[in-house]
């Protein structure tokens, strides 16, 4: 098997399968909340694990939330921000090449009178810059949103170039950044980046499916969406879960430790597909300085779909848009708001690398991609 859809979800490491191992023992099964000792054991577990998380992502232990997936962090954060500063104003600034998870808080927010400006993105995926000084001058802005690395183009933020901008034009205007794609492929330092929120996923640095994070800067107030017990300072009711925490913890600390010679492997891979793919006639659609992790590309003569049942033959995996959009069966929104034509956008399909895939597998790919146009006779 090839398995090149890892920004959709990864497979859980040895690690993570050892630590959740290890975790399924009665003595670390208690209630963190439970005044006996069984309680008071996983209560101090859970705190070492909340420490040991923020140490590894640059921030402070009461900064870290855990949460059950990024798509709960971003609701937590964006509709949590705004209900609780009222008196921040009613303006967010964002694009519409965000996650869905943000688009659709957006939405919502739009449909309760918030003003909600999408600034446009160029053809390599990042932010008019001019736009968006112009959107934070109109008006006073409460929230701006972004996302370091796209999911479905690779393509990179600007980080420190939006920072600055909205430090200089709107300093009171809070930043929500969607790092889920960065993580453990590019250093996160969160106290360095001078980001409000930010939100973090679990299953795509290969822990397991349930595992998120939030991240609030101190001082930052917001609503918590899940009420109840109180739980994690009363940011998220709900008894905690020592068993994912410890996962999520296990997989950021090994992400970590391997990043730098997984990311060089990496980027070998993305180069030698595109190169093979280029001469193939195949359109590249990821930006040149892209993530290497995450390469899209438009196959001549094949939509998405049917190009990725074909490589389903021989037992290779990729996807077409983002896995929480592939059901709709729609042309790629990213694609589209990139300057992407549709035609072109309605044959892309999206690579996408971890640490485990090899070159290898990307030459096993190139020869099944020629096989494919060999079988069916479409390349011309």
């Amino acid at each position: 098997m090839i398995y090149f859809d890892n920004s959709a979800t990864t497979f859980p490491s040895d690690r993570v399968r050892a630590v959740i191992n290890d975790m399924m023992t009665d003595g670390l099964s208690g209630n963190p909340g439970s005044l006996h000792k069984l309680g008071a054991a996983a209560d101090k577990a859970y705190s070492d694990t909340q420490a040991a998380v923020a140490k590894l992502l640059g921030a402070a232990e009461p900064e870290i939330i855990f949460t059950s997936c990024a798509t709960e962090s971003a609701n937590t954060a964006i509709r949590g921000f705004m209900s609780r500063n009222t008196r921040a104003g009613k303006r967010v600034i964002s694009t519409k090449t965000e996650h869905k998870a943000t688009l659709e808080c957006l939405e919502l927010l739009a449909k309760n009178g918030y003003d909600v400006v999408y600034v446009p993105v160029g053809r390599d995926g990042k932010p008019d810059l001019a736009e968006l000084e112009k959107a934070l001058t109109e008006e006073k802005t409460a929230l701006i949103c972004f996302t370091l690395v796209n999911n479905e183009t690779g393509s990179i933020l600007p980080l420190d170039q939006i920072v600055a901008l909205k430090n200089k034009v709107s300093p009171d205007t809070k930043f929500y950044l969607d790092a889920v794609q960065a993580l453990g492929k590019m250093s996160v330092d969160l106290h360095k980046m001078n980001v409000d929120m930010c939100s973090f996923s679990g299953h795509k640095i290969h822990s397991v499916k349930g595992t998120g994070v939030l991240y609030v800067r101190n001082g930052v107030r917001i609503d918590p969406l899940i009420l109840g017990g109180g739980q994690q300072k009363g940011m998220r009711s709900g008894t905690q879960s020592l068993l994912l925490a410890k996962a999520f913890e296990a997989a950021l600390e090994e992400a970590v430790e391997t990043m730098e010679g997984s990311h060089e492997d990496i980027a070998e891979i993305n180069a030698y597909l595109r190169k093979e793919l280029s001469a193939r006639n195949a359109q590249v659609l990821s930006p040149d300085d892209a993530l290497p992790n995450v390469l899209n590309v438009a196959f001549e003569g094949f939509e998405s779909e049917t190009m990725l049942h074909c490589l389903e033959i021989y037992d290779i995996f990729v996807s077409t848009v983002s896995a929480c959009s592939s059901k709709a069966k729609k042309v790629s929104y990213v694609l589209l708001e990139s300057g992407v034509d549709r035609k072109t956008a309605a044959n892309a399909v999206r690579l996408s690398f971890s640490r485990y895939n090899t070159m290898k597998e990307a030459q096993d790919f190139i020869k099944a991609v020629d096989d494919i146009y060999d079988r069916f006779a479409v390349m011309k």
